[in-house]
């Protein structure tokens, strides 16, 4: 009975493996990971994308003052109080990286739902127009004939961003606690809210596409690796399985051919979580102060993908294309 347990431990582990890679595959051939940087090196070259963000900018940094303050003020004792026992002598300094880490989240989520909505919307659709996607920009705005690709931007239509989310803000204080366990739980913390940023990194292209709300759906259920990497719940069933299998196993066998294989499947989730754009944006966007930065280079870097998806020069396109097709008729 314990050999047949292990047997299937490692049977379902292996299923796993084949199907964390297989997102990963799906994830590195988009290269989706990579359009946050290419979103740095865009902004950087385009200085017409600047203007909304230097709009901006004196307002977020009073925010930004208002915010981090208190939280030093009210938070930083007690969080070193618990660190101390985490990370010793170096709490000092963790706890001064956590609270800053903390102020730039609750200045992010508080920015981008009162200040920065305008200013971020400009930024994506002027992307857009930069490459010569003037038409889709136009189904949800009006479009000036002359000028830059900033000063073309007319009145908007259509604004897909939400307002100000206290489910938000509660569900990022609600796992900051995985913070305190070193570097894994600050790998869990990261994961999950670039699962969170991957999902909504396109809602302003599916506006403009037209595109209903089961239609991204099914556009994000299939191309999960390269937006947040999130996997099916099937699939974490089957991993729930396979652990719950080793541990019954282990209590007589002790097998580590079975611990190996759950490792290698853990290693494969991980891998596929780290090259999600969502994972990728959050990442740049945890930087205390250049945070509001990232923010705007992270929107020209989902313009520059949703441009190459639009062009079909992208990997994800190659592949489904004639559904994309089918898709855009029925749209019609």
């Amino acid at each position: 009975m314990p050999n047949r347990l292990v047997e299937q431990a490692q049977e379902v582990a292996k299923e796993d493996i084949d199907k964390y890679k297989a997102l990963l595959n799906d994830a590195a051939r988009s290269r989706s990971y990579l359009y946050p940087i290419k979103g740095i090196f865009y902004f950087m070259s385009h200085r017409e994308l600047w203007k909304p963000l230097a709009s901006k900018l004196v307002p977020y940094l009073g925010l930004y003052a208002s915010v981090i303050g208190p939280m030093f003020f009210f938070t930083y004792l007690p969080q070193l109080a618990i660190m101390v026992f985490v990370n010793g002598p170096l709490a000092v300094l963790t706890t001064i990286l956590l609270v800053l880490n903390e102020s730039a989240a609750v200045v992010s989520i508080l920015s981008k739902s009162l200040l920065l909505q305008d200013a971020l919307l400009d930024t994506f659709d002027g992307t857009l127009i930069a490459k010569n996607k003037t038409e889709i920009v136009a189904n949800g705005r009006e479009v000036n004939s002359r000028g830059d690709a900033i000063q073309k931007l007319g009145k908007a239509l259509k604004k897909p961003f939400s307002k100000f989310s206290v489910k938000e803000l509660v569900r990022y204080f609600m796992y900051l606690p995985l913070n305190f366990i070193p570097v894994v739980g600050t790998v869990a913390f990261i994961i999950i809210r670039g699962r969170a940023r991957g999902n909504s990194v396109h809602d302003r292209y599916f506006q403009l596409k037209g595109w209903s709300a089961s239609r991204k759906s099914e556009w994000l259920s299939k191309h999960k690796g390269p937006y947040t990497g999130r996997l099916r719940k099937s699939w974490i069933h089957e991993a729930q399985i396979a652990s719950r299998a080793h541990m019954s196993a282990k209590l007589s066998t002790c097998d580590t051919l079975t611990y190996h294989a759950q490792f290698e499947a853990l290693v494969w989730l991980t891998m596929t979580d780290v090259t999600s754009f969502g994972t990728a944006a959050t990442l740049l966007e945890m930087v205390p102060v250049a945070s509001i930065v990232f923010s705007f280079t992270n929107t020209v870097g989902a313009a520059l993908w949703a441009a190459d998806i639009e062009g079909k020069d992208t990997e994800m396109t190659k592949a489904t294309a004639p559904e994309l097709r089918e898709a855009a008729k029925k749209v019609e």
